[in-house]
């Protein structure tokens, strides 16, 4: 169990900001951490405004929102983890997955298994200290080997020498949503990130999932600390709400079917009306609005349906989505990354704080 219990994040998004005013006022709120998106050509860099948040706050623990292997190389994602640990005093956390709208605005698909899974071991090695022999690290890109060159001595793996004696290791979270990447991560990671929506069927079978991984393999759930990204649309009206939550949950919605053909159905269980949801966003997702999530995202040529939208997010007033969340929290997550404050409609006025206000509070307490 993580030594705040439970911890509730606040999402990232293409306009966290960077501001000392804004990261101290985050903190004031109440929340325990705070995510900020990776995605180079939606959003400005993770890191730089994680170094501004470090040196503006106390308390409140900082994660990329997440990350990929593709974009940075390892050694330098590892790199720029570490040093946000050490300006931070040990409140920086890795969050990586195997990419979505950073790899999409460069011409790719997210990274496959195989490669996703080499690099959570490369990146546990690099942030304890350890080293990767060159030949299992693989190239960096299309240069030369360092064989080539006429060096008396040269080094032969990737390591972060630098790291300072006593700084904690950086832990990983990875963002899990198939059965492959949860099990992979839970015997990898000291964190996982369910990506499932908020139905709490699939919240058991995903937790289900990592702990029979872990059993499998000897292992009890010490050690290890299980979170879910979900969205939380809180506002007093219920049809207010909506509005706003049938553009919030496409993009957190396609992660159960965004590598699937159709036909092939969905990561986790499903019932019919939730699969006819899913593919009408498998074959309608503007990826060009992605980011946009407060007003502009939609389904080409469709629409969700209500009930669908309710079931895979949080959508309604204070009091029922504390309890919603609270349901949730019961099934065996300490961590929570809600995704809707800072996303919220300007024109919500004074209603857009009412999750913090009253909710995030109560989760606190509960």
């Amino acid at each position: 169990m993580p030594e705040i219990w439970p911890e509730i994040w606040r999402a990232g998004g293409t306009s966290t900001g960077a501001t000392r005013e804004q990261a101290r006022a985050v903190e004031a709120e109440g929340w325990d951490g705070q995510m900020f998106m990776d995605s180079q050509c939606l959003s400005a860099d993770p890191y730089a405004q994680m170094g501004v948040w470090a040196c503006s706050t106390q308390r409140i623990r900082l994660s990329t929102g997440v990350t990929n292997p593709l974009t940075r190389n390892l050694a330098v994602t590892a790199n720029a983890a570490a040093t946000v640990q050490a300006i931070s005093g040990g409140r920086a956390v890795l969050g990586i997955g195997r990419g979505d709208s950073a790899l999409a605005w460069l011409g790719h698909a997210p990274v496959s298994l195989k490669r996703f899974g080499q690099a959570i071991g490369h990146l546990q090695t690099l942030l304890s200290g350890g080293e990767v022999p060159f030949a299992d690290f693989g190239p960096a890109g299309d240069a030369p080997s360092i064989h080539g060159l006429p060096l008396g001595v040269r080094p032969e793996g990737v390591r972060l020498n630098w790291l300072p004696e006593g700084l904690p290791k950086v832990p990983l979270d990875v963002a899990a949503t198939g059965p492959k990447v949860i099990a992979m991560s839970a015997l990898a990671a000291e964190r996982v990130t369910f990506s499932v929506g908020a139905d709490p069927e699939r919240m058991r079978w995903a937790i289900g999932e990592a702990r029979k991984a872990r059993a499998e393999a000897g292992l009890t759930d010490e050690g290890i600390s299980y979170g879910a990204q979900i969205a939380v649309i809180c506002h007093p009206d219920e049809a207010t709400a909506m509005a706003t939550a049938l553009h919030m949950v496409p993009p957190l919605a396609r992660f159960q079917i965004m590598q699937r053909r159709a036909g092939q159905g969905q990561a986790g269980p499903a019932d019919a009306a939730a699969s006819e949801n899913l593919g009408r966003i498998r074959e309608g997702y503007d990826m060009t609005e992605h980011g946009n999530i407060a007003s502009k995202q939609r389904i080409v040529g469709g629409t969700l349906s209500p009930d669908f939208v309710k079931r895979f997010a949080v959508v309604g007033s204070p009091e029922h989505c504390l309890e919603r969340l609270l349901a949730l929290m019961a099934l065996g997550l300490e961590r929570i990354v809600v995704v809707g404050p800072g996303f919220y409609p300007a024109e919500w006025g004074e209603a857009a704080d009412l999750f913090a206000k009253e909710v995030l509070p109560g989760l606190k307490a509960g």
